[in-house]
């Protein structure tokens, strides 16, 4: 009888990459085929935001390509990138696209997509969890609350060098749904002021959660009027999204009853 076929001969063939949503750091939210992808792998190609310990799950033998772009400091342009994965698919390798969050989400996934199907390689994606998802998580808050915010909107403020944020205010600015920002740290300010002068109320709630699901996560609340504040003291290297909306209001009484059930089962 033979044994268990390898993973790599059911999930992953060679020439073939996979885009693999690594989450937003904590190892322990990867889904189980992504996991399984990163062990099949010939080569992984990796992001600066893709959690240590997701890392540490890359077998020895196995490739490792750093091509994180952080703000200001691209290691890899975004053309060049692409022709990386091309030529490692080209070679026969079996090729993992490791991205912090969902691949989908702000993660350039279609330029890749596009590039590789265009070479007549095979290309397929494997979602992991957005950092709003494991954020909301982390500050017990809901994205959606039903009679409150019936709707959830993300949206990026990751600008070129010199590029203004250009946002259709008036629209992020209506009640009744809670925004997402990602990378919006360099911006809160403007963000702050812009969602302010289109009609949202100054006392909205914000949550800010810098390095989500890592051991040196912070949550920091407060007031839309006080975001630019808020942020003043996070480094330009801390990951930061913004989530603005009267869900992520913080309920202090459920933080209490939370806490005193992990103290009776410990």
């Amino acid at each position: 009888m033979s044994g268990p076929k390898p993973y790599g001969s059911t999930l992953m063939a060679p020439g073939e990459v996979w885009l693999v949503g690594a989450g937003p750091g904590d190892p322990d939210l990867l889904t189980r085929k992504a996991e399984k992808l990163i062990r099949a792998a010939d080569v992984v190609f990796f992001d600066a935001l893709v959690g240590p310990g997701v890392l540490d799950l890359i077998p020895s033998g196995v490739e490792r390509v750093s091509v994180g772009k952080r703000s200001g400091r691209h290691s890899k342009a975004q053309g060049s990138i692409d022709d990386l994965l091309l030529e490692a698919a080209r070679a026969g390798k079996r090729v993992v696209r490791l991205k912090g969050g969902d691949p989908s989400i702000f993660g350039r996934s279609a330029e890749e997509m596009d590039h590789l199907t265009a070479a007549g390689v095979a290309v397929r994606i494997c979602p992991g969890v957005t950092t709003a998802s494991a954020a909301a998580a982390s500050g017990l808050a809901s994205l959606t609350l039903r009679g409150v915010a019936r709707g959830l909107t993300l949206v990026t403020a990751h600008l070129k060098a010199g590029e203004p944020l250009k946002l259709d205010w008036e629209t992020l600015a209506r009640p009744g749904g809670t925004l997402g920002v990602y990378m919006g740290r360099a911006a809160a300010g403007e963000i702050g002021r812009s969602l302010i002068a289109a009609g949202r109320d100054p006392d909205t709630p914000v949550m800010i959660a810098v390095n989500v699901s890592l051991p040196n996560e912070r949550l920091i609340r407060g007031k839309l009027s006080a975001l630019a504040f808020l942020v003043a003291t996070i480094s330009d290297d801390d990951p930061t999204l913004l989530l603005i909306g009267e869900a992520v209001e913080a309920r202090p009484e459920l933080v209490r009853e939370v806490a005193k059930m992990a103290d009776a089962i410990a």
